[in-house]
């Protein structure tokens, strides 16, 4: 407790300093993780609650705010939070990964010091280790634009968040158990929406007005579709990146991402259904929400409104449609399209091909052939005090080998401003969704085939969205351009949780000789230290 409350004392200090000194607003989060009972399939599970709450307190900022999150891990095991899409510039420290964090001990404490640097949008945290996320402990993110800074639609007369995605009945250990052993998780047994299975969550609005939509994929396994009966959603945000306004009658989700909508409450004073469903899947599951008019006069009524279910043409050109609006101002007030990425001559390719392979009888999931097995020290501490033999830049190939897949703690090697194509190539049956930590990219393009030189002939080199999770579809492949600009160890890994869990990820190191502050910040002075780095020194108090 007297550790607890020297390091709030600190950050008291840190912040009356800041008032004095005109920096950006700090604000201030104070969390207790637990295990506790929850029941969001009817059946008593075994969930992670973050003050007592599934999904845990939401996070609501402004673009630069500095936010500052004290975590107590009151688990009986180690514990990391992730930030998904919060791009921590210059300070890969706090990404919360185990390739650059140490987790935090059982009964201790550990502060994130965040910076929602030039940031705007929707996004989530969630845990990061052990397949933690299968048990709750995620919650929503949003960040408002600066005051004066133009915002391409008028302002909602509500704003609300939904996280949804597909969810076991199964405690989160046992199902890390099923991977453990070798084997593939059975599928699903329902979706859930803001933790709780169907009409278990009722928005209300009133008639006439509009509401903002905050929408998250945070399930395991599976893409989602989204709508709401009887009503139109348009499309105003992706990952931070505003959109062109196109409307949709649904809009698929893929693992791991995030958008917001504008829906219009413009029908008759009733209740309506707001569905999510299950995209590319056999069986088709389904869970559902109440959209409530405040004057209504009845309940919602008759079956929910069908989707999409295994149709790839359909997705796909969705997808395509889904652009960036080049006059809308960003996080600053210059409009986003006078970043001129398709003018950028890129330095290099990267090609990415996610695989299957049975290593040693047991089932992993690979990159370039490799399946990633964590260091016993995180890489990024292993990368500050030059602790040899955690692991070797170039330990991934950056193009497909075609070879059978093999364990290695694998990184790639990356300078600091050069400006990369790269490209996912999913030769599965199985749409696969990838993330990419401490940057964004443009989605130049996706197709289906195979990618070769011929297909940059139709890039979208203009007005193509820029976010940090993207889908590639069954036999298809997905071309990104990316600015390497944020020094730091970056984890790049599958969105979907077992194929990350079996080893389909990896670490990009976005390395700068300078060693400026300029470029990266220093080891944080609370940075906890572990496996070979243990004993060692951050910096003077």
């Amino acid at each position: 407790m007297v550790e607890i409350r020297s390091s709030v004392w600190s950050l008291m200090v840190v912040f009356l300093t800041a008032l004095a000194n005109g920096e950006d607003p700090y604000r201030f989060f104070t969390w207790n993780v637990t295990y506790g009972d929850i029941y969001p399939l009817g059946v008593k599970q075994q969930g992670i609650l973050i003050n007592g709450q599934f999904p845990g307190p939401q996070i609501e900022a402004v673009t630069n705010d500095n936010v500052i999150v004290s975590v107590t891990n009151s688990l009986d095991e180690p514990f990391l939070l992730s930030w998904n899409g919060i791009q921590q510039r210059r300070n890969s420290w706090q990404d919360g990964v185990y390739g650059t964090n140490c987790p935090i001990p059982p009964g201790q404490n550990f502060t994130y010091i965040l910076q929602f640097k030039d940031q705007i949008g929707s996004f989530f945290y969630f845990p990061s280790l052990a397949f933690h996320k299968a048990a709750g402990g995620f919650g929503g993110i949003k960040i408002y634009s600066r005051p004066r800074i133009p915002v391409p639609f008028p302002p909602p007369a509500g704003d609300f968040t939904i996280l949804a995605g597909d969810w076991f009945k199964q405690n989160h250990t046992d199902l890390k158990a099923i991977l453990d052993g070798g084997h593939d998780l059975p599928f699903p047994d329902g979706l859930l929406i803001n933790g709780r299975g169907s009409n278990g969550f009722t928005f209300t609005v009133d008639q006439g007005k509009t509401y903002r939509f905050r929408l998250s994929n945070v399930g395991l396994t599976t893409s989602i579709n989204f709508r709401i009966q009887g009503h139109k959603m348009l499309l105003v945000e992706a990952e931070g990146t505003h959109t062109l306004q196109n409307t949709y009658s649904s809009l698929d989700i893929h693992l791991g991402q995030s958008y917001s909508v504008l829906v219009t409450a413009d029908q008759p004073g009733q209740d309506y259904y707001i569905v999510a469903s299950t995209r590319f899947t056999s069986q088709v599951l389904a869970a559902t929400s109440i959209l409530h008019y405040s004057n209504s006069a009845g309940s919602v009524s008759g079956p929910p409104p069908g989707g999409p279910t295994i149709q790839i043409d359909w997705s796909l050109n969705q997808a395509r449609s889904i652009r960036q609006n080049l006059t809308a101002s960003g996080p600053r007030p210059n409009p986003q399209g006078s970043y001129h990425y398709g003018l950028v001559n890129t330095t290099r390719t990267i090609r990415l091909a996610n695989s299957a392979p049975i290593i040693n009888g047991k089932q992993r999931y690979a990159v370039n052939s490799v399946s990633f097995i964590p260091a016993d020290t995180p890489l990024k501490l292993a990368d500050y005090f030059n602790i040899p033999g955690v692991f070797s830049p170039g330990t991934i190939s950056p193009n497909p080998t075609g070879g059978g897949g093999y364990l290695q703690t694998s990184v790639m090697a990356a300078d600091f401003r050069s400006f990369a194509e790269v490209v996912f190539e999913n030769s599965e049956d199985t749409v696969q969704s990838w993330h990419i930590d401490g940057h964004f990219f443009f989605v130049v393009g996706m197709d289906g085939g195979q990618w070769s030189d011929s297909s940059r002939l139709g890039y979208n080199l203009r007005d193509t969205v820029s976010r940090c999770t993207v889908q590639v579809y069954p036999k298809s492949w997905t071309a990104l351009y990316m600015p390497m600009d944020n020094v730091g160890m970056w984890n790049i890994r599958s969105e979907n949780w077992a194929r990350q869990y079996l080893g389909q990820q990896f670490y990009l190191r976005v390395y700068s000789p300078a060693n400026s502050w300029r470029d990266e910040y220093p080891i944080p002075k609370n940075a906890l230290v572990c496996g070979r780095a243990s004993g060692r020194k951050t910096r003077p108090l």
